[in-house]
């Protein structure tokens, strides 16, 4: 089992369906491809999602998008810009 769940919806609708029978979201991201990737905290729960959502749950390939997270004051400290 996993606790990541692909689903053919909205993050405002998927956030408040999540919020009513109380499962906690890890990460949630809208998918390039169409739809929501949610990470849930445990497969139990993305289970229960899954079961609320029925047909809605995709279950082919998905295109995610490129996401960098980054500190804005780590390029002053990178060793590659100190010319370390």
């Amino acid at each position: 089992m996993t606790r990541i769940i692909c689903i053919d919806a909205g993050r405002a609708e998927i956030i408040a369906k999540c919020s009513a029978h109380d499962i906690p979201i890890s990460m949630i991201e809208t998918l390039q491809s169409g739809g929501t990737r949610v990470v849930l905290h445990n497969a139990p729960d993305a289970a229960l999602l899954g079961m609320a959502y029925g047909d809605k749950v995709m279950t082919g390939p998905v295109t995610r998008m490129a996401v960098r997270f980054r500190h804005p004051d780590m390029s002053e400290q990178s060793p590659r810009k100190a010319g370390v």
